[in-house]
């Protein structure tokens, strides 16, 4: 590091992370004058923000999670592409974990911190790869830092669903699903796996399959649920298989499937406890680094510092510490004035 130290010029704030010599915030909790956003997923992109950076693809999915008659300001930035914001240079790189996510690149007189968002190390057809950024300082995610999560190949429990499909001919599957990031990717999943039938999207899904189509993303063909739930009685899509946000698994739709089997897909299925409650088939399928992954990161990237936040903060500290690193909570990280 030949610049000033990063805590000198981020700062951690009641609306969160703070780059002091650019003037904005990463991913704010609320609204701000200029936000530089990773993703689009809900606890990152939030509403009331006067200016927004972001790739074009996040800012796509502004318009279909946000719509609002008069929007914010907005920037879009290609992955590479470096701007300077005022004292700061900013640029984006690949995170991995969805459609459009990306880490945040931030320089300032001679010092590099890179600021992750969320990220995933293992190959999705969705969206371009995690690409490691040598810095000075690393703001990694923690969700599933602990090392009991190791998660397992996603084409091995994809097989599992279509085994299961095998088995149960006479039974719908239906799949809870994220509506960003995870519906798209298990849909390129089966698509990979040589599942060539129509696949089943609750009216919810719809409008970003269509964004994701539109960004050029292959997901094959899909028809809403609605009209084969339709009639009022049981029995429809048998043997087929049904993506749905999980909250809507007991609505009165779901009630007309033939005998519906619940499936779960998420990094939290790696743990018996979850696993238990989730429904009869869980499948470890996860849009995060896993704990191997995260500390593989760390050594990719070089960075001799490492804030961590959004999950197990405490157990990344003491791995990447008992690595020769100064880690600490991004919490920790002084904070500026209330804002």
């Amino acid at each position: 590091m030949s610049g000033p130290a990063a805590e000198s010029w981020i700062r951690v704030r009641p609306r969160g992370l703070y780059v002091v010599p650019g003037d904005f915030y990463i991913d704010p909790s609320a609204g701000v004058d200029t936000a530089v956003v990773t993703h689009g997923h809900g606890d990152h992109l939030r509403p009331g923000h006067r200016r927004v950076l972001a790739t074009a693809e996040t800012l796509a999915i502004m318009d279909v999670r946000l719509p609002r008659k008069r929007g914010p300001e907005r920037r879009a930035l290609a992955y590479g592409e470096r701007i300077g914001i005022g004292d700061a240079t900013v640029r984006l790189a690949p995170a991995g974990h969805v459609l459009g996510s990306a880490q945040v690149v931030v320089e300032h007189r001679g010092t590099r911190v890179v600021v992750s968002g969320d990220y995933k190390r293992r190959p999705d057809p969705t969206c371009p790869p995690f690409e490691p950024v040598p810095c000075d300082v690393f703001v990694t995610e923690a969700t599933f830092g602990l090392p009991v999560f190791r998660h397992p190949d996603a084409a091995g429990e994809i097989a599992r669903l279509l085994d299961s499909l095998r088995l149960f001919p006479d039974r719908a599957h239906v799949v809870g699903v994220y509506a960003l990031g995870k519906a798209q990717r298990i849909a390129a999943l089966l698509r990979a796996a040589g599942y060539d039938r129509p696949i089943r999207l609750h009216p919810a899904l719809g409008p970003l399959f269509d964004l994701y189509r539109r960004c050029g993303v292959e997901l094959g063909p899909t028809e809403p649920v609605a009209a084969a739930a339709a009639g009022g009685r049981g029995g429809a899509l048998a043997g087929e298989v049904v993506l749905a946000p999980p909250p809507s698994l007991g609505e009165d739709w779901a009630r007309r499937l033939a005998d519906p089997l619940a499936v779960a897909a998420s990094g939290w299925m790696g743990t018996r406890r979850r696993a238990r409650g989730a429904g009869e088939l869980p499948l470890v399928i996860s849009d995060h680094a896993d704990w191997d992954e995260l500390l593989r990161t760390f050594r990719e990237v070089g960075a001799p510092e490492i804030w961590a936040t959004h999950g197990r903060e405490d157990a990344i500290v003491r791995a990447a510490t008992a690595e020769g690193l100064r880690a600490r909570p991004l919490s920790s990280i002084g904070a500026g004035p209330a804002a």
